[in-house]
């Protein structure tokens, strides 16, 4: 089944037009769901949406309201809402270009796939992608999208475009404020040069199949665990508090130690799967029993 557009309009440059179609460049990785469940009859607890004095209430019989006052609301339809005139609802104009290094990596949300709509805006978009290539730029714009208008930038991104969500300026906190307390201090240059040794020696391509939610699969151990325990409680071993940075004596030895370690090299680790694993041939040593 083809996905579908998460939003479909057109990019507008000056009095050019592009139809385009954007979709989602990400999605949610593994996760433990759990449901609240009320220990004495082992029951899923349930919400009820509920008026006061009045008890549970009919879906059909629920609008959105704006509170103007202690207990006064303006009340709004849902096609009301739809209905609010807005351009970017349908266009992203493009109303700026800046440096593709001038954005700080702060102000980026979330990444969408932008595609032409048909094979007659194909030609328009190639020629955009292409100039935003050559001259290093980003496209900046607003659209509005799920009942919000969000600030976006738009880049090259190998056939196609990618469309970036940009947080507003009031949604980032003022980095100085954190950092303010941190001293103004010149490093030693010895130090400093085993810190880029050490730095070199891990230096790799990136490879994201390397990462893995390791929570996730800690999760499910514990999981099978509490079923074959049978209700007993259990507490995994925490792990030895690592020294906190008062406790490291002598910098220069920690940073030598770590220099003449050999570097581990990072393997990706296939997640685990409720199907059955594969037995291994007789030449190499058997899998490792899951936990």
């Amino acid at each position: 089944m083809a996905a579908r557009p998460y939003w479909r309009g057109q990019i507008r440059l000056a009095l050019v037009s592009i139809p385009v179609e954007i979709y989602t460049a990400v999605k949610s990785g593994a996760q433990i769901s759990f449901r609240q469940i009320h220990e004495p009859s082992g029951k899923p607890i349930r919400y009820e949406k509920v008026v006061p004095g009045i008890g549970p209430v009919k879906a059909e019989d629920i609008l959105k309201g704006y509170e103007i006052g202690k207990g006064e609301y303006v009340l709004l339809q849902q096609d009301e809402i739809d209905a609010v005139k807005l351009e970017s609802r349908k266009t992203l104009e493009l109303t700026q270009f800046v440096d593709v290094t001038e954005i700080d990596l702060l102000y980026y949300e979330k990444p969408y796939f932008v595609v032409p709509a048909d094979d007659l805006a194909e030609e328009a978009f190639v020629v955009l992608r292409e100039a935003l290539r050559r001259t290093r730029k980003v496209g900046l714009g607003q659209i509005a999208m799920r009942g919000r208008e969000y600030a976006v930038c738009l880049r090259p991104c190998g056939r196609g475009l990618m469309l970036e969500t940009l947080r507003y300026a009031d949604e980032v906190n003022r980095a100085a404020s954190y950092f303010r307390d941190i001293d103004d201090i010149k490093p030693d240059s010895e130090l400093l040069e085993l810190a880029e040794t050490l730095i070199d020696k891990k230096t790799a391509p990136f490879d994201a199949k390397v990462f893995e939610d390791r929570y996730v699969e800690a999760l499910e151990g514990l999981i099978e665990k509490k079923r074959r325990s049978r209700g007993r409680k259990i507490i995994e071993d925490a792990d030895e508090e690592r020294p906190r940075g008062g406790n490291v004596i002598d910098l220069m030895a920690a940073l030598r130690k770590s220099v003449d370690t050999p570097a581990r090299k990072a393997k990706p680790q296939s997640r685990k799967t409720a199907s059955k694993p594969k037995k291994a041939p007789a030449t190499k040593s058997p899998a490792r029993k899951r936990a």
